[in-house]
């Protein structure tokens, strides 16, 4: 019966570890996704649309 409370335990403490894991994973995602809707357009990109490529 010990045996089996001690695997509960440590079934119970990985689940908790991976669900943290999975919610900084996913927090990193959400940041990553709104600098990038946040940051100017560069410089290159307006001048490539300004002009036709070369043949």
């Amino acid at each position: 019966m010990f045996a089996h409370e001690i695997a509960a335990t440590r079934r119970a403490d990985f689940i908790r570890q991976a669900d943290a894991y999975r919610q900084v994973q996913q927090a990193k995602k959400a940041r990553r996704g709104s600098a990038r809707g946040q940051e100017p357009a560069s410089a290159a990109r307006e001048d490539r649309n300004r002009f036709t490529a070369a043949a």
